[in-house]
């Protein structure tokens, strides 16, 4: 499975959002982003424990890294659209796509943002799921 890096997020998914997905807020500069918050959001799909994967295949590994890039605020302003683009550029890198209109995709992304930290679990279930319902070959 690929993984994606800093640069691809910084070159493909922050310039997208910032280009493509235009709302009533700007996305600063990259450079601002907070110290290794994004680098751990893009690590964490990949863990191992005792040699074992923390999370297995496609599926799993985009719901948290979705989640974590919601939840976890990478970046001063825009961490919702970034994150959208971001799981769209690892889906695709992957073979995958998600076939979702913009608008529910962002509703989705802000139910995430608001959702209880103590309901983790069950709101990477619930991503996984929105995944599995729209997610397509390419």
């Amino acid at each position: 499975m690929k993984t994606i890096s800093i640069a691809e997020v910084e070159y493909v998914a922050y310039s997208l959002a910032r280009e493509l997905m235009k709302w009533n807020e700007p996305i600063p500069d990259f450079e601002t982003r907070f110290p290794n918050k994004l680098e751990g959001c893009l690590a964490a799909p990949f863990q191992t424990f005792n040699k074992k994967s923390l999370y297995k295949g496609l599926v799993e590994r985009s719901a948290i890294l979705f989640y974590l890039m919601v939840k976890n605020h990478p970046f001063q302003n825009g961490n919702k659209r970034i994150a959208m683009v971001t799981l769209l550029y690892f889906l695709r890198k992957n073979g995958k796509w998600i076939r979702v209109d913009q608008q529910e995709l962002y509703n989705f992304a802000k139910w995430v943002a608001e959702s209880n930290s103590k309901l983790k679990n069950e709101t990477v279930l619930a991503i996984q799921k929105f995944l599995t319902s729209y997610m397509v070959n390419v």
